[in-house]
């Protein structure tokens, strides 16, 4: 699977994106014919010897100085104005539909399935390539903007207004997403992963993602591990469990089939399975998760999650071990 190395409008995986480059590409064009024509007649007035009449005159500065930068700039603005109601039109009826919130420094994702159930996850989306998208975007607190630069162009996300977006990926690949509005400390930290699968691959992740967290067996205090064929990461991820309810981080996530169901900060039924951490601050490996959760606002300063460092180390890998469970 392709994954993007950098974030940029031009490297494209969209038709929307694509249509935005192919903009951008007559913009420089036009801007360069322009350049050429100026600097064209500066030269020839520095470095001309002979006299010129007012007629001819004339027609250099009108012909070069206006007509030539109105009649391109007329074309790229004709061009750009056909081109938007593309970029506008709504996708088409039973599209798939993502709703998408901005909070301050995250994003909270609702999938909406056939029968109209929501889907919850967070800071990471998975699309079906070669199929259209419906964008659902709003804000729970200041203006955001959604923009993945690989797959479109950028939303103005805003608080009691819902805006729309089309997007049609045309190849697989993890690509970045961002806030592309300043909306305070975390802003350049503000970021999340763009997956593009197979029509396939996506309906396996969708089936997965509603599914709620199956109970786990606690082992008893009285009971030998081994005689409940329990790992020692499986007691870690139990005892995890009991710090996550005991430490108070169900009052603020969610985590569907367990009495977890905060809705102040990210879903985290299935968090295990996710790129990253901190809505794409780290990569999602048990080193960084441990890093996040002992020294949280030196990593993502500004953030609204309290910093746990009364957290003990056992604590922290017994955390570790439960959420990295949450596939």
């Amino acid at each position: 699977m392709h994954q993007s190395s950098f974030q940029s409008a031009l490297d494209t995986a969209g038709k929307g994106a694509e249509r935005i480059a192919e903009l951008f590409y007559w913009m420089a064009g036009g801007a360069t014919l322009i350049w050429i024509v100026t600097m064209g007649l500066a030269v020839y007035a520095i470095l001309s010897r002979r006299e010129h009449s007012v007629r001819m005159t004339r027609w250099l500065v009108i012909g070069g100085g206006a007509v030539v930068p109105t009649v391109v700039l007329a074309g790229l603005l004709s061009y750009a104005l056909v081109m938007l109601p593309e970029l506008q039109r709504p996708a088409p009826e039973g599209s798939l539909t993502i709703e998408v919130a901005g909070v301050r420094w995250w994003w909270r994702v609702n999938y909406i399935d056939n029968t109209g159930r929501r889907i919850p996850t967070a800071n990471e989306i998975y699309l079906p390539v070669d199929q259209p998208v419906e964008f659902k975007l709003t804000s729970e607190d200041v203006i955001h903007s959604f923009w993945i630069p690989s797959l479109g162009g950028k939303v103005d996300m805003m608080p009691g207004r819902t805006n729309r977006l089309k997007l049609h990926p045309t190849r697989t690949g993890v690509f970045s997403g961002v806030c592309a509005e300043f909306c305070g400390t975390a802003h350049a930290q503000m970021r999340f992963r763009v997956v593009v699968t197979d029509q396939q691959t996506f309906d396996d992740w969708l089936v997965g993602q509603a599914q709620e967290l199956a109970e786990r067996r606690e082992p008893s205090a009285n009971t030998d591990p081994a005689d409940v064929h329990q790992s020692a990461a499986e007691t870690q991820a139990a005892i995890g469990k009991t710090t996550f309810f005991s430490r108070g981080c169900s009052a603020c996530h969610a985590i569907r089939g367990t009495p977890a169901d905060g809705v102040v900060g990210p879903d985290l039924t299935h968090f295990g399975s996710r790129l990253s951490i901190g809505a794409g601050v780290l990569d999602n490996t048990p080193e960084n998760l441990r890093l996040w959760l002992s020294d949280t606002h030196r990593v993502k300063p500004g953030v609204q999650m309290p910093d746990f460092q009364t957290l003990r180390g056992d604590e922290v890998d017994s955390l570790v071990h439960f959420l990295g469970a949450l596939k």
